[in-house]
């Protein structure tokens, strides 16, 4: 039987790199549940293709034109809205695995229930795990789960450690380093950035990405989740973390062992590598990638983040170390900031700032439970768009 697959976030990059996987290998896995934020057209048209069992839309005012496009397609599959449907779908019979791609704090909950229904989640929705990641990693342990990282950079240290996960002293690891590309922006001065706009940041030089994660790329802030992700992961200790950039995105991320070796995950700039990984693990499958050719390659290189321009990567892992919520806070800080910049309302330099202004004024408390962490993300934004409105 084929493994049945759920992917939240169906119509974005991820999703449309995970759909093209479960395409070239029918036998193994099928597309049973699939999920989109708005975009109708874009999931009758996936519908039509993968044939799933359930089609979800997350806004319940589009039911309806979800219906009536997969009626005039020929497509039978039940349809529902909402998050609660997709929180439902996510733990339910229909699928045995999730793809958590949907971006933001908005796919919490569906993560949440997915580890608890003891799913294997291949989670690419970082913020989840930046929100809450000791409710994510007890989730886990309740449902008997697995999770495998679909970030290149996670994913690429997943490989790098035997059995990929945590107890790194155990495992003789000194350090996890993750690499970053840079963004479009790498090498400018803070003065060179004024005036940048949202096309220049979503104009990533390596990866196709979606809005958001491009900005938060071309900011370092994409990074400082992927740190916060890294340090829940695999319980590693913020100091024994490190970031350097790579700009040829060639190498996805290294780890280093005590006795000196260091072990390299290579591959082309392509999502689809991690993905099939995920699928299959601990197999490996064909993903449709180009061989990487190396000597076509040009030189790699490194160079340290320059944390003075870049000034978000900083933020966080100055929020990991305050620990509790804080990085749930420095998430939601920056969902609101990225996107007034998409919006021509806050200029890119001006991300960091408003950032680090929430984290001022909400100091971290305790990660307890669901509920008061979403009460804590509101108080974030709240304070995020009334220091907004102060500034404009």
């Amino acid at each position: 039987m084929p493994r049945r697959v759920a992917v939240l976030g169906a119509t974005g990059s991820i999703g449309g790199s995970t759909l093209d996987v479960i395409a070239r290998h029918p036998q193994r896995f099928r597309a049973s549940v699939l999920v989109a934020h708005r975009n109708v057209e874009a999931l009758v048209a996936l519908c039509a293709t993968h044939r799933p069992e359930l089609a979800i839309i997350a806004d319940p005012a589009l039911e309806a034109a979800l219906a009536r496009g997969l009626a005039a397609a020929g497509v039978r599959c039940e349809v529902a809205s909402g998050a609660g449907a997709i929180t439902a779908a996510a733990a339910g019979p229909l699928c045995d695995t999730v793809v958590a791609a949907i971006v933001g704090a908005a796919g919490l909950e569906s993560t949440l229930a997915a580890a608890r229904a003891g799913k294997r989640l291949l989670l690419a929705n970082k913020e989840s795990i930046v929100m809450a990641g000791e409710l994510l990693l007890a989730a886990l342990r309740e449902g008997g789960g697995v999770l495998v990282p679909v970030d290149s950079e996670h994913n690429a240290i997943f490989q790098c450690l035997p059995g990929g996960r945590p107890e790194l002293d155990a495992k003789g690891v000194r350090r996890l380093i993750l690499t970053a590309s840079g963004g479009p922006f790498r090498g400018r001065s803070r003065a060179e950035l004024a005036g940048v706009t949202p096309e220049q940041a979503c104009r990533h030089p390596n990866w196709v990405m979606g809005r958001k994660i491009s900005v938060d790329s071309a900011t370092l802030m994409n990074k400082g989740l992927e740190v916060i992700e890294a340090h829940h992961l695999f319980g590693a200790a913020p100091e024994r973390i490190e970031v350097v950039v790579h700009p040829q995105s060639m190498i996805h991320s290294m780890v280093e062992y005590v006795d000196g070796s260091v072990l390299a995950q290579l591959g082309n700039p392509d999502m689809r590598t991690a993905i099939a990984h995920a699928l299959a693990w601990p197999e490996r499958i064909e993903a449709g990638v180009a061989p990487l050719d190396l000597t076509a390659c040009a030189a790699l290189a490194f160079e340290q983040p320059d944390l003075q321009t870049f000034r978000c990567l900083a933020l966080a892992f100055a929020a990991l170390r305050e620990g509790g919520d804080a990085p749930a806070m420095l998430n939601a800080a920056n969902e609101v900031a990225v996107e007034a910049f998409l919006a021509g309302a806050l200029p890119f330099l001006s991300i960091a700032d408003l950032v680090e202004g929430v984290l001022a004024e909400l100091p971290p408390q305790p990660v307890v439970d669901v509920p008061t962490l979403r009460e804590r993300d509101a108080q974030a934004r709240a304070a995020a768009r009334r220091k907004l409105r102060t500034a404009c």
